[in-house]
């Protein structure tokens, strides 16, 4: 059973940084794919930000130049690193992934993100 744990959520204010941590039980090579998504109550979860295995880097506009996706093979572990935060950015963020070997999606169990002065 492949996992996918985040962490690094938390409260900050306006303008503040964070940086999220999605850490997987596996190696991510075995991914083809990671992303972080964003939702907001229940609504359907948004696609942030996004790495492929070759490591090319996809954002969406309301984060780019602001947020920044990473990763460190070693630890195996996915890092968002989101600056200049705005309330609007508040909600949990999902790290998911793509198996390379059956194509199988995993997501973790999100990280609470509150963005409030």
């Amino acid at each position: 059973q492949v996992n996918l744990v985040e962490s690094g959520g938390g409260l900050v204010q306006p303008g503040e940084s964070l940086t999220l941590s999605c850490t997987a039980s596996t190696s991510i090579s075995d991914f083809n794919v990671v992303d972080w998504y964003h939702q907001v109550s229940e609504k359907k979860r948004d696609l942030v930000a996004t790495i492929t295995r070759g490591g090319t880097t996809t954002y969406a506009d309301s984060v780019k130049g602001r947020f920044t996706i990473s990763r460190d093979n070693a630890k195996n572990t996915i890092y968002l690193q989101m600056n200049r935060l705005k309330s609007e950015d508040t909600g949990v963020y999902f790290c998911h992934a793509i198996s390379r070997t059956d194509l199988r999606s995993l997501w973790g169990q999100g990280t609470q993100v509150t963005v409030s002065s």
